[in-house]
């Protein structure tokens, strides 16, 4: 029992040795992860923001086209609507007459 006591704790100690030397492995590990993933999120940073001129450049196509269909639109509109108008007015013309 008296080796025991005295064989119990080395063997705590070594084992507590162990444990820290292989924490102390993980954890540069894991700084070595972080460092490498800093660097892919600034490389990724970096190309989102060329890309920016890309969409900017996107998007004002994309407005200018919008604008030129709303005109389209508005002038087919416009002319649909006179069409009509004169047709509405010579029927109301034709009415008037008779009535007359």
């Amino acid at each position: 029992m008296e080796v025991l006591n005295e064989l119990f704790p080395v063997v705590l100690y070594f084992l507590g040795v162990i444990l820290l030397i292989l924490l102390i492995i993980l954890v540069v590990k894991l700084i070595n992860t972080v460092e490498k993933t800093n660097v892919l999120l600034d490389d990724l940073t970096e190309k989102s923001k060329s890309l920016n001129s890309l969409f900017d450049a996107i998007e004002s196509v994309s407005d200018t086209i919008t604008s030129v269909n709303m005109k389209i639109i508005s002038t087919f509109t416009s002319i649909i609507s006179k069409l009509f108008r004169k047709k509405k007015n010579k029927k109301i013309k034709k009415e008037n007459d008779e009535y007359e």
